[in-house]
């Protein structure tokens, strides 16, 4: 960790608040880097993050990243409070807005909180309590060596004396900040909140219903705004009744939004502010009652002949023409195959699919005297900001943003262009404005995990032992360029673990807005690889456990083959998997399942799967019945995970892994976006469905497996593994293996 020096001026911003507190700025340089997005991130913002003390001791910890349901607003004060030395019930928390001149890395995506904050936000705790220990030491004319704290006081045992954080407050002006790598961490053993569960703050405030997420904000002089896009992309108005809609009770304006055409074959992976028509009102139900008496005829533009079925079509054509690229060859996989004992091949595909929160998309703007102010629950706050900011002809500075919980974001509030719309109509109608998008809107308009077409091939030897691989990989694009989250690198997995490996890749054009889902790119490549690595595994007549381990174990060469490429999740970054590790959770799992030692009841089986991303390793078993009429029912899951050292909170760790479960079993039975003449024809959760209450597993069973590493996230890298591990169950119980997502297309359906 480098430290910046500043001066004390800069370091303190304030020297006391009233009644004798103190705020503590810490400036860290944060390792942050950005989900990647297709390109390099930008370089990392100066950053500081905020203790304010109390002159009566309450300590007031700032949360700097987007709260989205992830638990981060208490996760990282933990780590502050932890060094701190204070009670964790004393301490409150505060959200930050987004300040790049204060915070770097305000972002909820990549699971990279953990992982980039461990060190740093420790060490702001740490600071700030050398900092009180001091000011107590000059206070008393005593060694800093002979003093100690707990509980939020600092201690001179000595002279059995001490003081209160609240008392000292007032004399930390004075005090230099410490440079925070000289700093003595504490051991994991005297750990008092680290590691201990504690419930999310916000907690009471969601089960009773307390207006804290964005789509509660509200101030005054607000209006309410719905914005009508053409199901198309690019779509513009070429007519419509806006005369009429203006006459209608409650309306204030209505106005046709036209922007400029994006001719672009692979779409920007945040268009922003797109064609439509913006109504304004005073309440939302005057908005959306005078759009259903909408009359609008859409010049749809040249996406308007794009079809699902074609795309299949296509995928199949290209699979049985030449590549038009060539990722990664090791060795001999032709030859080898050729050679091979067995000889497995299967053509999987995975369709696209919406991020679906709960809480559609919104953002409230007002705009001013050539000033914005944003409240947003986006997951990348800085980029709605610029976003704002270009589309508005003003400075980035004179846009304010405030970060609002949100309910839910898997990737869609990544993108921002819910954001610039508010932002945009705010500006037009001179008036603060809360645009608020439909559930519909939220469906034709996301930006899809994109779909994928893989066709395998690959061998095994007369020791059943797996010995080429080969892929080729239909997905969506335009030359060397792919759309957003629709890439593979060559570090996916089995890529260093088949000695003889070939990835092949072609694209078709496609005209839909994609991105990032949670765990992108591993949501769908995980089903695939570990499916057809079950399939390898029965051909071989291997037990499926020890076939990945056997995989696991072939010594991989050194890494330097190919370099990684955008897209490819499974090699997520240097140094890439571990195959020890990875091998440690396929045993856990192995051994907390019971895996092999239950006597086989017809209809029932287990399934295991793994995989490696965001720096994670998962493997998780399944225990799942099929009827005959293909009715699945998941009596059990077993979650096996290594994500480092320390789970910092328990509680919401489980939580989190728990919740993927759930979140992939949707995915892997209902969820699916289809395309008719360039339109999405899904509108709502009947169509686009998730797994309900009744459906869900009755126990899904976590086991955290500790290793001397840093910790990393969970979030994404927990969803993976559970639609193969599902799907292997699936064919174990009843013989059938279905190669495309989601089931239901196939005949399934959850019990």
């Amino acid at each position: 960790m480098k430290t910046i020096r500043i001066d004390r001026r800069s370091f303190l911003r304030v020297s006391a608040l009233g009644g004798g507190g103190a705020l503590l700025a810490l400036y860290v340089k944060p390792q942050a880097l950005a989900q990647g997005r297709g390109g390099p991130p930008p370089p990392p913002p100066d950053a500081n993050n905020y203790i304010k003390i109390a002159a009566d001791g309450t300590v007031t910890i700032m949360a700097k990243n987007p709260e989205v349901g992830q638990g981060i607003k208490t996760m990282l004060p933990m780590l502050i409070a932890e060094e701190l030395d204070v009670d964790w019930k004393s301490v409150k928390i505060e959200q930050a807005d987004f300040d790049d001149s204060k915070y770097a890395g305000q972002i909820a995506g990549g699971s990279t909180a953990t992982p980039t904050n461990w060190t740093p936000m420790r060490q702001v705790g740490a600071a700030g309590r050398a900092m009180l220990i001091t000011a107590a030491a000059q206070t008393w004319s005593v060694p800093e060596a002979e003093c100690s704290t707990a509980s939020g006081r600092v201690y001179h045992k000595a002279s059995n004396r001490s003081l209160g954080y609240g008392e000292l407050a007032s004399k930390l002006a004075g005090i230099t900040p410490p440079a925070l790598t000289t700093l003595k961490l504490k051991d994991p053993k005297d750990y008092k909140i680290i590691g201990v569960t504690q419930p999310q703050r916000e907690l009471h405030n969601i089960v009773t219903g307390k207006p804290i997420f964005g789509i509660d904000v509200a101030v005054p002089g607000m209006l309410y705004a719905a914005f009508e896009k053409c199901g198309v992309f690019g779509g513009k108005v070429a007519s419509a009744n806006l005369d009429e809609i203006k006459k209608l009770p409650g309306i204030r304006d209505a106005f046709v939004v036209e922007r400029p055409d994006i001719t672009d074959a692979v779409l920007p992976g945040d268009p922003g502010l797109e064609n439509g028509i913006a109504i304004v009102a005073d309440t939302w139900w005057h908005a959306q009652s005078a759009r259903k008496k909408l009359q609008v005829t859409w010049n749809e533009g040249p996406r308007a002949n794009q079809n699902s079925a074609a795309f299949a079509q296509h995928a199949q054509e290209l699979s049985q023409q030449a590549p038009q690229r060539t990722i990664r060859t090791d060795g001999d996989p032709e030859g080898t195959l050729k050679g091979a004992a067995k000889v497995v091949e299967g053509a999987y595909s995975y369709p696209f699919i919406a991020h679906a929160p709960l809480e559609p998309q919104n953002c409230t703007a007002s705009f001013k005297d050539g000033k914005c102010e944003i409240w947003t629950n986006s997951q990348i706050p800085g980029n709605g900001r610029r976003m704002a900011a270009d589309v508005l002809g003003i400075q980035q500075k004179d846009v304010t943003v405030h970060m609002v919980r949100g309910g839910g974001g898997f990737g869609r509030r990544l993108t921002n262009d819910y954001v610039v719309e508010a932002a945009y109509i705010s500006k037009t109608v001179g008036a603060p404005v809360k645009l608020l998008w439909s559930r519909e809107d939220d469906m034709a308009h996301d930006y899809y995990r994109p779909g994928g077409f893989q066709f395998l091939k690959g061998g095994v030897d007369a020791n059943g032992k797996l010995v080429a691989w080969r892929n080729h990989f239909v997905s969506y694009g335009d030359g060397d360029r792919t759309v957003s989250s629709g890439a593979m690198g060559p570090t996916e997995f089995p890529q260093r673990f088949v000695p003889n490996y070939l990835l092949h890749m072609s694209v078709q054009p496609l005209g839909i807005r994609t991105g990032a889902l949670r765990a992108p790119s591993s949501n769908a490549f995980a089903f695939v690889i570990q499916s057809f690595i079950d399939e390898l595994a029965h051909a071989a007549g291997k037990d499926p456990v020890e076939f990945r381990l056997d995989i696991l174990s072939t010594p991989p060469p050194p890494p330097t083959a190919a370099a990684p490429a955008p897209g490819g999740r499974g090699g997520f970054a240097p140094p890439g998997m571990n195959a020890e590790r990875m091998k440690g959770v396929v045993k856990l799992v192995a051994e907390k399942s019971g895996w092999g030692k239950n006597k086989a009841e017809k209809g029932r089986a287990m399934g295991v799967a793994f995989h490696y991303s965001h720096l994670g390793y998962f493997a998780e078993v399944a225990d799942v019945s099929v009827d005959s009429a293909n009715k699945v029912k998941v009596h059990k899951v077993w979650v096996a995970a290594d994500v480092g050292s320390q789970i910092i909170n328990p509680s919401a760790a489980e939580n989190m892994a728990q919740g993927a479960v759930i979140d992939g079993m949707s995915e892997l039975m209902g969820q699916e976006i289809t395309l008719d003449k360039g339109r999405v024809q899904q509108t709502n959760f009947h169509q686009h469905t998730m797994v309900r209450m009744a459906q869900a597993p009755p126990e899904i069973e976590i086991h955290w497996l500790k290793s001397e590493n840093p910790p990393t996230g969970l979030g994404e890298p927990s969803l993976p593994p559970v639609l193969p591990a599902i799907a292997n169950a699936i064919f174990s119980a009843s013989g059938k293996r279905v190669r495309a997502l989601p089931f239901a297309k196939s005949g399934f359906s959850w019990a």
